[in-house]
Parts: structure tokens; sequence; C-alpha cells
């Protein structure tokens, strides 16, 4: 025992060793040493601030990224903390969003007021999430999966092509069929009306800064231990007297309220609903940001949230991609070198090599072959250091892109300064193909 507890010493001497090594080390052990009351003003700060800085289009991505945060973190009460693999969370979100248009559209004669409305529906989230928890009393890992996939699947079916009550004569269009419910009226808490993006999104973040309390506290409780027990070992939880059923209820309610609520609002925001809106894609979405976030972490759920939810924007904007895909040539390089001299001679490197392609190239080859940059900020700042092809472009970005994926697998294998003389054509070859191709489409 005592030699384990020096090895595991000793590892961990290692990683505080390498994780303050290198270039970054002084701001590494500076964040380190914030307290954690100032790193977190300093996030809701960001984000308080976020609407205030940005024009509507980009609001809306954030009450987006807000959403897909509080799926996130209920998703991770199931699957991160309880280990329960349920692919029919987005049904819990769906059934929020239509109860909600259901009670505060034409729907219905009579109009449910919002501070009636949202209980009820949390209440009834958390109803039907008991409800689908039975089967995993006895079912586990894929059965349980493909049982609750079913119960999604039959959710979206059933909104689709349930438009009335059954032995009801009247022409009670319930659902709205294919076409969904639009109209759907904002929320309105005691007077206040929360009916614009910078509304709804400060309604999110407060629900959000919330509900992140909540799990947390809930986390650290007798019940988020008990859930991690259930998780790494049900047998062994089963066997120390842990109430294993109870948990696993408990953890579908959690995560289906949160769903509910977070449709409810979802759907005063998008003023209407339709079935697509909760298809198998959106599912994988929100698995997507638990596991890149780190399933059973709560400020990792978020980033991966805020990754998954904001990165495919940013793609659809050519200029705001080219940001992106330099940000991520910039960050592998620092993760890849890790030391700032090895990084200042790739730089200074990759600098040179263009300017003796450019410099090569329009010696040897036809002026047709060469082309203009791309009309954004940074398609203009590498005009003439990058080479823009014109003539041929296909071809020659299709053999670069090979090149390059050899070159990135020799920099996994290579060290030294044979790695630098890798790096540098590997990172000119993937700009020569992000200008030339990828940023066009």
């Amino acid at each position: 025992m005592s030699q384990i507890g020096v090895d595991q010493w000793v590892e961990q001497s290692d990683e505080r060793r390498d994780r303050y090594s290198g270039w970054t080390a002084p701001a590494r052990r500076a964040f380190d040493k914030l307290p954690t009351g100032w790193k977190l003003v300093g996030v809701l700060g960001a984000a308080a601030a976020f609407p205030l800085l940005v024009p509507q289009g980009e609001i809306r991505i954030g009450i987006t990224v807000l959403l897909l945060a509080m799926l996130a973190l209920g998703l991770n009460v199931v699957v991160g903390w309880a280990g329960l693999l349920d692919l029919g969370f987005v049904a819990f979100y769906g059934f929020g969003a239509y109860f909600y248009a259901i009670v505060a559209s034409d729907q219905l004669p009579a109009h449910w007021p919002t501070w009636v409305a949202i209980p009820i529906i949390v209440a009834a989230a958390a109803l039907l999430g008991a409800l689908l928890s039975l089967p995993s009393r006895r079912l586990v890992g894929d059965y349980l999966a493909i049982m609750t996939l079913f119960f999604a699947q039959i959710f979206v079916e059933l909104v689709r092509n349930f438009e009335r009550l059954p032995f009801v004569s009247e022409d009670l269009d319930l659902t709205g069929g294919p076409n969904g419910i639009p109209g759907v009226e904002a929320w309105d808490l005691f007077g206040f009306q929360i009916n614009s993006f910078k509304r709804h999104y400060y309604l999110l973040l407060i629900l959000l800064v919330v509900l992140i309390a909540g799990l947390h506290n809930l986390n650290a409780s007798r019940t988020g231990r008990a859930w991690r027990a259930l998780r790494e070992d049900t047998l062994a939880a089963e066997h120390m007297t842990t109430p294993v059923n109870k948990l696993k209820l408990l953890a579908f309610v959690v995560g289906a309220a949160i769903a509910g609520l977070a449709g409810s609002i979802f759907a005063a925001v998008q003023v209407g609903v339709f079935p697509n809106n909760f298809a198998l894609p959106f599912l994988i979405t929100i698995y997507a940001a638990v596991i890149l976030g780190g399933s059973g972490s709560i400020a990792g759920v978020v980033l991966g949230a805020v990754a998954i939810g904001y990165i495919p924007e940013l793609l659809r904007d050519p200029g705001k991609a080219g940001w992106l895909f330099y940000i991520g040539l910039a960050v592998m390089l620092v993760v890849t070198m890790k030391r700032w001299q090895p990084i200042a001679a790739v730089t200074i490197g990759l600098v040179v090599f263009g300017f003796v392609v450019r410099f090569v190239s329009s010696a040897i080859w036809d002026e047709s072959i060469m082309g203009t940059a791309n009309d954004t900020f940074i398609s203009r700042f590498v005009d003439g250091w990058v080479l823009i092809l014109g003539e041929q472009q296909d071809l020659i970005t299709n053999y670069a892109f090979v090149v390059a994926i050899a070159g990135v697998l020799l920099v996994v294998v290579t060290r030294g300064w044979l790695r630098i003389a890798t790096l540098i054509p590997t990172i000119y070859l993937a700009i020569l193909v992000w200008e030339n191709k990828l940023a066009l489409q």
C-alpha cells in the first residue's frame, strides 16, 4: 500500500510540474491563484455584457447556446452522473415546448397565465420522466437506450399525426400536425413580458446560473455521491444498500424537469413549435455537448454547449470561419510545441517558407494558374504570402490536402528540429487548402 501511495504522489508531482512548464506557465499560475468567486464573476460579467456588445442576430445565437447548455446540464444528470443511457431525452424538451404552445396560443379557447403554466409544465415533464424510468429497473445499457429511443420517436410521430383528441367530436386541432403550432405567446411574469431577444437571453442566463448552483449542491450531496456509485457499478451500489431504483427514477425526473422548462422557453422564443425541432439530430447535438465538455462535469458540459452551439454559427460566415480556422491553427501550434522558442522558430520559418513558395511559383508557373484572394479580412491579409490559385485549383488543393495529412502524421511521430521542419510546410499546406477551397464552400 505504501508503494502505491508513493507512486501516486510521484505521478501527481509530475502532473503539476508538466502543468506549470512552458511559456504559458506564468499565466496558468496566475489563473490558478485567482479565487473561484472572481473567476465566476468574470464569466458572468462577460456573459451579461454579451447582448450589449453584439447585434440582434448574435443575441439569437446566444439564446440557442444557453438553451443547449440547460439541456446539456439536464442530460448530464441522467448520463454523466447516474450513468443511464437515455436516448429519449429530447422528447421531454419537445413535451415542454408543445405543452406551453398549446396553453399559450389559439389551440385552446383559454390561455393560461405563465406563472400557472410553467410550474405545471415542469411537474408534468418530471412525471413523464418518472414513467419513462420504470423500465430502467430491469433494462440497462443498450436495452435501455433502445427503449428510450423508441419513446423519442413515438413522441415525434404523435405530435406530427395526433392532431385531435380521440373520442371528441369537435374539430380540436391539438398539435397542429406537420405544420406545428404558430403564434405562441411570450412569457408574461406578472405583467412583465419577455418579448425580445435581449430579455429572453437574460431570462435564460438567470435560470442557467440558478440551475448550475442547484446542480452543484445536488452533486455534492449524498444523492450526488450515490449517483456516481450507481454509475460506476450498479451491482456494488445495490449490495451497499444504495436505493438503486429510486436513484434512477430521481435522475430521470430531474433531467426531464430541466428539459421541460427549457422547452417552454424555446416555444416562446421561436413563437411556435414544429415536429422537426425535436428529431434525432438535435438529440445528437445535446450528446455532443455533454461528451465534448466531459460527461459528469458541470463546467465542462456548459463549455461543450458553448462550443457546439456557437462554432456552427461561426462557420456560416466565411470571414468568421477564417478567424476560427486560424485560431485553431495557433492553438494547435501552442499545444504541439509548448515552449516559446520552437513556436517562434515555426512562425518565422512559416513566413519565410510562404514568400519562397510564392516567389518560386510565380517564376515557374504561367500567370493563368494564379488567382486572387477571397474578399475577407484574413484572406486580404495573407494575399501575397500564400499561393492563391486560379486554374487547376481543385487538382492542386486535393494533392495539397493529402500531403498535409501525411505531414500531420509525421508531426505526431517526430521530435525536435525534425518536427519543426515538418510542421512548417504542413501548416502552409493547410492554409493553402483553406484559402483556395474550404473558405469558398
